[in-house]
């Protein structure tokens, strides 16, 4: 009895152990504690709408009672992941996985999941499923420019013409193009470019591009583009609106997201606070629904592709937790989004610490008139740097046009210079809602040309070393001079004329006739235009 006593005690401390093992804290920067309300993405996230409320549900207190209308949920099918489509008939179509809960492995069975196709008349639910896609988990859909509907899953994919099927499963190619895949080939996320073609992220930060969307997807980076401090990455979630791309990517161990933009979806910025994290599904009268985890956040657009809603798989307990049977499962929830206002730069020409007045259209929507419902003390504008933080550009006066307002700023210390390529606002209605937006430059190229080379090739006997250059951009590159490097040396250089996009040129570089590369070498591909350096593609070949 006694050393029954012993092992239960010892078994007792493991499983305690491991159950933790799945949160650490990790310390925010001091600064964060600065931000306002708006410097920090997850303040878009505001109130569930009203729906069923019941007890009568499965889960931990902190989760009950609650909407049981929000998203999708079963008391015999755990869900996960799964974003959502209109369709052409206004319907909403969810493709999201799941498998039955009372599975022999609980919720450790998701490798087991099926793909269901659900549907609701209302864009937060209730969604019911009205068919099986197919096996597969982590489901992420987008629409090609041709209509048809793609799926995909962890290893394939699949398409159709309409949501209801039938379905036909496939498999991605991809072209590493003598890089390095970063962390693998899984949870990719996709957003569309102004022609129609995809970017891709995957599991592990890496950029890629595919011209259809179905063909084959190129790796475009050497490194990760996730924010440089520690976590353990995944779930990324990638989309564009009218002027940039956003990615968000989960820390799954911090339970903490992070928030990046970019102009061209190859080079990121990483904006300071949560992006989310437990606590963000709350209801109209402050209640919260403390899910334990959130994760495979996804997003639905408007026609400007702003995000009106999220919707992320939630979790009550730690996943090894949940065993078939127990009062235990998981849920896809749905979370309206603050939408931003629409911003438009007035200036013509670049905005400098000289420039002495910037004038920005507030564009009026049925929802929001701005010369009504805006605080205009409260608007901050300029760099994010700033602005965040309550600093940037004030208000000297505003002009009514039609439905819209343009707003005067001066001031000193925007923080907008060079690389500023979407200066942002932060304020306040006058009912005290917050608000904000990213506003377009005239000024800024939003299409540029992205080049990109593939691993330079030695050839021994014409001491000649090649490489291929791609324009993944959305317009043609202009001139370039190129700097080929070996193990950090500069050994040759050349200029490359201009590429059209999707176009590729070969350049080749005579060596000087001492140079013998090693059998590891390090080679890097340096693009300069106008004596300043464009991007640097760095290439290790064993």
């Amino acid at each position: 009895m006694k050393k029954r006593r012993i092992l239960l005690t010892a078994l007792s401390s493991m499983l305690f152990t491991i159950s933790f093992s799945q949160i650490t804290e990790r310390e925010r920067p001091a600064e964060w504690k600065s931000l306002i309300n708006g410097g920090k993405f997850m303040d878009r996230f505001e109130a569930m709408p009203q729906g069923k409320l019941s007890a009568d549900v499965w889960g931990y207190k902190d989760v009950v009672p609650r909407f049981v209308d929000n998203g999708i949920e079963s008391p015999t099918i755990s869900f996960w992941g799964g974003n959502i489509i209109k369709g052409d008939d206004g319907v909403f179509n969810l493709f999201v996985c799941g498998w039955p809960e009372n599975s022999r492995k609980g919720h450790m069975f998701w490798s087991n999941s099926t793909t269901f196709h659900a549907t609701s008349k209302s864009l937060s639910g209730p969604y019911k499923i009205e068919n099986s896609i197919g096996k597969g988990h982590n489901p992420e859909a987008y629409r090609l420019s041709d209509g048809r509907y793609l799926v995909y899953v962890i290893d394939g994919y699949y398409i159709a013409n309409d949501p209801k099927g039938p379905w036909i499963y496939g498999v991605f190619q991809f072209n590493k193009r003598g890089r390095r895949i970063i962390e693998g080939l899984s949870n990719l996320t996709f957003a569309s470019r102004q022609d129609g073609s995809k970017l891709m992220v995957c599991r592990g930060g890496g950029i890629w591009i595919s011209r259809d969307g179905v063909k084959e997807y190129n790796l475009l980076s050497d490194k990760s583009t996730y924010p440089p401090v520690d976590g353990e990455f995944e779930d990324p979630i990638v989309w564009k609106d009218s002027i940039q791309y956003h990615m968000i990517v989960n820390d799954w161990l911090g339970r903490i997201a992070f928030y990046q933009r970019s102009k061209d979806g190859l080079h990121w910025i990483t904006e300071p606070g949560e992006a989310y994290m437990p606590g963000i599904t709350k209801h109209q009268d402050g209640t919260v629904e403390k899910w334990f985890k959130y994760e495979r956040m996804k997003v639905f657009q408007d026609e400007q592709g702003r995000v009106i809603q999220a919707n992320f798989a939630v979790i009550d307990t730690i996943k090894w937790e949940d065993l078939p049977g127990d009062k235990h499962s998981s849920k896809n929830v749905c979370i309206p989004m603050n939408k931003g206002m629409l911003l438009t730069v007035l200036n013509t020409k670049p905005v400098t610490e000289a420039t002495k007045k910037i004038d920005v259209l507030i564009k009026g929507e049925n929802d929001f008139n701005p010369a009504k419902d805006i605080d205009l003390k409260s608007l901050r504008f300029g760099s994010y740097k700033e602005v965040n933080y309550g600093r940037g550009f004030t208000v000297s006066s505003v002009k009514e046009s039609g439905n819209d307002l343009i707003v005067s700023f001066k001031g000193k210390n925007s923080g907008i210079d060079s690389e500023e390529f979407a200066p942002k606002m932060i304020g306040r209605r006058k009912d005290g809602k917050m608000i904000f937006g990213y506003a377009a430059l005239p000024f800024v190229d939003y299409k540029p040309a992205i080049l990109s080379a593939t691993a330079p090739v030695y050839f021994k006997d014409e001491k000649q070393i090649s490489v291929n250059i791609d324009n993944f951009g959305l317009s043609a590159s202009p001139a370039t001079d190129i700097e080929l490097l070996y193990n950090d040396d500069v050994i040759a250089r050349g200029t490359l004329e201009p590429i059209e996009p999707y176009g590729c040129s070969e350049i080749s570089f005579t060596t000087k006739p001492e140079f013998i590369p090693l059998k590891s070498r390090n080679f890097t591909v340096r693009f300069i235009r106008n004596g300043k350096l464009i991007d640097t593609n760095n290439f290790v070949i064993e």
